[in-house]
């Protein structure tokens, strides 16, 4: 079997696989070809690659001979022409926000593997690439609001005077919203956390922050580790009680997002109004419309002396090891596709398969995407 590394497009800075997992794919017989610079932007540079056992070669050569092909984004239609059916590709492919894409994918009788809908069940944590990403992006935008902020972190004492700690509130306690909580009190700030699951307090305490509890949220166990839709009466709750943490936040970190729809506006206009000049909000659900009312994707906005900046790809601020990571998840998930001889075998009795699997024979074979597309 020949996998293929593309170099990523549009400013992606991370590479799908490093050379690390090169190497452990190379001792299964795997043929591993690399696109020439595919590594440059997250250090790792093609000797290391050819050191690991790939060979490196052109786009072009990747997406006609490659039998399965890695990338982060979704591929480009031109990308997808090249690629001969029967072929797979895999990467965090958001094919909920994809559908006229997807049903392109499945007219090409290409197979695609979506990371980001492997269930998110305890035996898929090894390849939980949402939360490895969602990791990172955490820890950079709590780096990023002290960058961005006018004042002091922690508490002063000094002979000039007392500086008091800033305060920060953090929509949404998954992964993303933990990593920022910690890396908050590390650095000395006041916790607040809003979350529509009563089951994270626990979590939220335990790393020294106040969970704000807004009685009445849908039930989100069903949902396989991702967040569902709210009610009228509980969004109305929510919103009192956020315009009343915001008014005296110093930092807002939001992470809220619910897979295949907008993501919803939790921070109003009229919140913003009442917020001190000097704060900050870092939005990193910016790319699915943002939890603010003024976020743009890949922009700061200047808001009556508030700062909002809406960034989705904070990982990919740090690329190193962030396909270090998502390389290791990308190795766990290729095993279960391989015999021990290195061949492919798509296994569809195993739940995780299953449900990463959008398109194969021609066919929309996801549950979740095909419940998403309109009736004919």
């Amino acid at each position: 079997m020949i996998a293929g590394i593309l170099k990523e497009k549009n400013g992606e800075t991370r590479v799908s696989l490093t050379p690390e997992v090169v190497k452990q794919l190379r001792q299964m017989s795997v043929t591993v070809w690399v696109e020439q610079g595919a590594g440059d932007s997250a250090f790792y540079n093609d000797d290391a690659y050819m050191q690991a056992g790939a060979l490196v070669k052109t786009g072009e050569a990747i997406l006609s001979g490659a039998d399965i092909i890695f990338t982060l984004q979704a591929p480009s239609r031109e990308w997808i022409d090249q690629i001969p059916p029967g072929k797979i590709i895999t990467g965090i492919l958001q094919p909920l926000y994809r559908v006229s894409e997807v049903e392109y994918w499945a007219s090409r009788n290409i197979t695609a593997f979506s990371l980001d809908t492997i269930p998110r069940t305890t035996r898929a944590q090894v390849m939980d690439v949402l939360s490895s990403q969602a990791n990172i992006a955490g820890y950079k935008a709590v780096l990023l609001a002290a960058y961005s902020y006018s004042r002091y972190f922690p508490m002063f004492m000094t002979a000039a005077g007392s500086i008091a700690p800033a305060k920060v509130l953090i929509l949404g306690a998954g992964v993303a919203g933990l990593q920022a909580i910690a890396t908050a009190r590390r650095l000395g700030a006041v916790v607040e956390v809003f979350d529509t699951r009563p089951a994270v307090k626990e979590e939220v305490m335990s790393l020294g922050a106040k969970f704000v509890e807004v009685e009445g949220a849908a039930d989100a166990s069903g949902a396989g580790g991702y967040a569902v839709e709210q009610s009228e009466s509980y969004k109305q709750q929510q919103q009192q009680r956020i315009a009343e943490s915001i008014a005296k936040a110093d930092i807002v970190i939001t992470t809220a997002q619910i897979p295949g729809k907008a993501a919803p506006v939790l921070v109003s206009s009229d919140m913003l109004d009442r917020m001190r000049p000097g704060a900050v909000i870092i939005d990193l659900a910016a790319a699915t419309g943002g939890n603010t009312s003024v976020t743009k994707n890949n922009e700061t906005v200047h808001y009556k002396g508030i700062t909002i900046i809406g960034d989705s790809n904070l990982a990919a601020t740090m690329p190193a090891d962030a396909s270090k990571l998502y390389a290791k998840n990308v190795f766990n998930f290729l095993k279960l596709l391989l015999t021990k001889e290195g061949t492919l075998h798509l296994n569809f009795e195993d739940d995780i398969v299953k449900g990463a699997c959008i398109t194969h024979n021609g066919e929309i074979v996801n549950d979740r995407v095909k419940s998403m597309m309109q009736p004919a």
